[in-house]
């Protein structure tokens, strides 16, 4: 007789084709199971890692989650799920037109579980044998979650899910399933309570390769519909097994580490590499992850000196791969042309590892093959590649998928190499879906943070929770700074000792500059002389301290970096204007950053107005379509980078926002700022006359060569800081500075300490700069017409921390809905802003149709998208003729791409969009 769990469908087409147009539940089950059981066989790395960490062989790991895995897809026994396909050909349960679907299929399996089979098995074994039922609780929320969150842990009323007959075919399934597959296993391990503390931690791996495994294993190309009954061991012998061996044959394969020889064998154009680069060439590493922190001046070759402690972490074994988080898009695509050069020389000759952009769809058609796990999935199954179950809240984990996969952010984390914004990462220690996945992603990967003084509270909280995760999984990190306030330093490094297992370091203060920390180091028995941190440590004055774990390298500095920048303010815009003038008839090369889009854009439109030539002056801000911002951010590096002569930067004028302040490889002769915190005018001026030049502009290469240029002046935008400086200090005419950087008293230490020294000199200076802002004490000097301001911001920075902590996973409770505010309908974002930003793209109309605004022949509407506060996106959003409105909502249920973006179609005569100004806003008429 022919088991009653054949009558129930696991995947199927949503109307009838051509072919078999479903395929048995329990074969996408084993399906779903043999890729997992493949992915962790007991020779494989992270097999033997769980394991070890598990305290188990790792023979029985993987025959225990091979189980776990056929068990994810319980909940499809629910007749309301087979409700969802009617009229289908075969032997299969009658549907239930009374039974909604109304809870989705991952949690009802979870249910059925612990609330109807744990209780049948523990009747059906024989006594002394069913210890183990009442405690895998914890291994179905890992399975059962397989399309990228925990299953609800709510009591469901299952009759009005499930029929008597579900409940008990799904019971015969398992009872099978025991006969099957662990007919001799060894259930003493899952008695013990002790693997449960082990596994809460390692919980967010398994999950991720549940997801991973849903996912391959749902690949029609592979996988073919099968509706013919047979045994469960037939099956897993004959097909589940052959067609996993044949889906992950089919991936990339990992890349063989190269050897690290030489810092000129990395990068062929450094003929004398710098102190920083010697260190991260030389400093001894151990056997277990590496933490890094490199705080150095512009130009002492922060980038390559990171990239060199990567490939030695790869090539000891102790990383398979990077991923690197930005501040910005325009970080990002700058670093992934530099990465472009180098990365294939972390691997043998010959392998071809992938690099992935996390954003910016032409490089990643023309340049890079996809990352791994991105081969063309053509023939994934229908409820995959169509969404067609989303309207009865069903998106399957092909669904989810796709509309994963479609989106290049999510790609980087699981490309051998990845390059893009902190977010990306950061969203792994978040309940977002599938962040189980980036965290897969990210294990055993260097992650290198550059500008980490660029991030907030908020962002520094949840990049501390990720340094914590990233160890505890095995990984390394790097961060680079031009400088770090002690506290922040102190904070990330006791993080990434948490995820070890280690003690919080003693760090010396005050500290060098420039340093290199490295934790867990070799040199364990340095001992320096420590006086008390501000940060509240416990260092005793004057005490003789030992550093077990923790080494702080104070690096040398090369003559021609080493650097005196004069400091002039300037009270108005009509005395920058004239600068700005005076400057390009010079024909120097002028940047003036401001601190808001809307003053960026007004002060371009001054100059405009004043007669400045259009082919003179640019604007480059974030709030440009993809396309014309790449095209943009190339002119720029084109006009200003390390490659410009005299001839391309003579009288150019460049008016930006913060999107150049970070990693982009930029030289103006002419450097003016609106006043911001110390740390980030030290960043801006790093602009300032940053490559070796002629008095015409351009580059001299020879080595200890002189600037022709003369004596760098920083022109900072601000209104004296004077000692009597009132409530109303920034306003009216820096309202904007206020807004972006609402520390009143810190902008104001900012420019008195620079109007104090009339400069800096860097390294010399830079503590002094960073402490004289950020220390307590430096907070005495806020005139107190000031201090309220202050407070407010201050009280802003602890909400934000509040929210970090609130909003968090907390990763010891393990993979389950315990462990943060898990929403469908809520987005955690990974940075705190005043309002939401709405990813929009633009639309023109074309013969009466709307097309992309991009006019590529790829990802048209992936480089029509732009990024707006919800509050401007509300304004143009209500002058939309109502039939246009309707013409959009055709369009994005046309469009697969537009699913999850809002639509502005740019009519004529409305100005609200060009390629020169960006985004201008709705304006009502008068």
């Amino acid at each position: 007789m022919t088991a009653s769990y054949f009558q129930y469908w696991g995947k199927a087409e949503p109307e009838a084709d051509d072919g078999l147009a479903y395929h048995l539940l329990p074969y996408h089950c084993l399906d779903v199971a043999a890729v997992g059981s493949l992915w962790l066989a007991p020779n494989t790395a992270v097999c033997k890692q769980l394991a070890m960490r598990l305290q188990v062989e790792p023979e029985w790991l993987q025959r225990w989650f091979t189980f776990c895995l056929i068990l994810h897809d319980l909940g499809k026994f629910a007749r309301a799920f087979q409700g969802l396909r009617t009229g289908m050909p075969g032997d299969l349960v009658k549907t239930n037109p009374r039974m909604t679907y109304s809870e989705r299929h991952d949690s009802l399996g979870f249910a059925l579980w612990r609330d109807v089979l744990q209780e049948k098995l523990v009747q059906h074994l024989p006594a002394g044998q069913t210890a183990w039922i009442n405690k895998i609780d914890p291994w179905l929320e890992i399975v059962t979650g397989h399309h990228g969150m925990p299953p609800k842990l709510d009591s469901f009323r299952l009759g009005n899910f499930f029929e008597a007959d579900d409940e008990l075919a799904a019971f015969v399934f398992v009872q099978h399933l025991l006969d099957c597959f662990l007919a001799d296993f060894d259930f003493q391990p899952l008695a013990d309570k002790n693997p449960y503390k082990r596994l809460k931690p390692l919980s967010w791996q398994f999950a991720g390769i549940a997801v991973l495994a849903d996912w391959l294993g749902s690949n029609q190309e592979h996988f073919t519909y099968c509706a013919k009954p047979m045994l469960l061991s037939e099956y897993w012998q004959n097909f589940a097994l052959p067609k996993a061996k044949q889906v992950l044959a089919g991936l990339p394969k990992p890349p063989v580490a190269g050897k690290f020889e030489a810092v000129q064998t990395l990068f062929p154009f450094i003929q004398q590499p710098t102190p920083l680069q010697r260190y991260a060439a030389e400093e001894p590493l151990t056997d277990q992850p590496q933490f890094f922190i490199l705080e150095d001046v512009t130009g002492a070759g922060k980038t390559e000196a990171a990239l060199i402690l990567t490939q030695r972490l790869i090539a000891k074994g102790l990383a398979d791969g990077l991923y690197i988080g930005l501040p910005t898009m325009a970080t990002a695509n700058a670093m992934y042309q530099r990465l472009g050069k180098v990365y294939r020389s972390f691997y043998e000759v010959g392998e071809q590892p992938s690099l992935v952009l996390a954003h910016g769809a032409r490089e990643l058609s023309q340049a890079f093959r996809d990352s791994v796990l991105l081969a063309e999935q053509a023939n994934l199954d229908t409820d995959y590649q169509n969404g067609r179950l989303e309207e009865d809240q069903e998106l399957s984990a092909t669904a989810y998928c796709n509309a994963w996969l479609a989106d290049s952010r999510k790609k980087a984390l699981l490309a051998d190499v990845g390059v893009g914004t902190l977010d990306q990462a950061l969203l792994a220690v978040l309940p977002a879906r599938h962040q189980s996945l980036r965290l897969l992603g990210l294990g055993r990967k260097v992650l290198l943070v550059d500008e980490v003084h660029a991030y907030d509270s908020y962002m520094r909280e949840l990049l501390s929770t990720l340094l914590e995760v990233h160890a505890r999984q095995g990984g390394s990190a790097i961060l680079l700074s031009a400088t770090l306030p002690q506290t922040m330093r102190e904070n990330l490094t006791a993080s990434f000792h948490r995820g070890l297992g280690l003690d919080t370091p003693s760090l010396a203060y005050p500290a060098a500059y420039p340093l290199a920390t490295h934790t867990p180091a070799a040199k364990s028995s340095l001992t320096v002389k420590t006086e008390p941190s501000p940060a509240g440590r416990g260092q005793g004055e004057g005490l003789l301290r030992q550093l077990p774990a923790t080494v702080e390298t104070p690096i040398d500095t090369r003559s021609e970096v080493k650097r005196t920048v004069h400091v002039q303010r300037l009270d108005s815009e009509e005395q920058i204007i004239a600068k700005i003038r005076q400057s390009a008839e010079q024909g120097l090369c002028v940047c003036w950053i401001r601190n808001t889009v809307k003053s960026a854009r007004q002060a371009y439109q001054t100059l405009l107005s004043q007669g400045f030539p259009a082919d003179r002056v640019a604007l480059f801000h974030s709030r440009f379509a993809m396309i014309d911002r790449q095209a943009i951010e190339n002119r720029t590096l084109q006009t200003f980078g390390e490659q410009s002569d005299h001839d391309t930067r003579k009288g150019q004028i460049l008016i930006a926002t913060q999107v150049v302040e970070q990693s982009l490889d930029l030289d103006f002769d002419v450097l003016i700022s609106d006043l911001a915190p110390i740390d980030l005018l030290i960043q801006r001026a790093g602009r300032l006359r940053r490559h070796v030049r002629d008095a015409l502009g351009n580059r001299l290469r020879e080595q200890g060569a002189d600037d022709g240029r003369g004596e760098p002046v920083f022109y900072l935008h601000a209104p004296a800081p004077s000692e009597d400086a009132n409530a109303v200090w920034l306003k009216p005419d820096h309202a904007g500075t206020q807004a972006v950087y609402p520390h009143v008293g810190q902008l104001w230490l900012s420019a008195r300490l620079l109007e104090d020294k009339s400069g800096f000199a860097m390294p010399d200076d830079a503590r002094e700069l960073i402490e004289g802002v950020y220390a307590d004490e430096a907070q005495a000097r806020i005139p107190l017409a000031l201090q309220e301001a202050s407070f407010d911001a201050e009280g802003k920075t602890m909400v934000q921390r509040s929210m970090a902590d609130l909003n968090v996973l907390k990763l010891d409770k393990g993979y389950t809905r315990k462990s943060g505010e898990w929403d469908e309908e809520t987005r955690i974002p990974t940075r705190l802003t005043e309002e939401e930003s709405i990813s929009v793209a633009l639309a023109v109309l074309v013969d009466g149709q709307l097309k992309p605004y991009a006019d590529v022949e790829r990802y048209a509407w992936a480089m029509s998208t732009i990024k707006l506060p919800e509050r401007e996106w509300k304004k143009v959003s209500q002058q939309l003729p109502d039939e246009l409105k309707q013409q959009v909502e055709t369009l994005k249920n046309e469009q697969k791409a537009l699913r999850w973006l809002e639509v502005l179609p740019l009519l004529d005569g409305q100005n609200l969009y060009s390629a020169t100004d960006g985004f201008a806003g709705y304006t009502p008429a008068d």
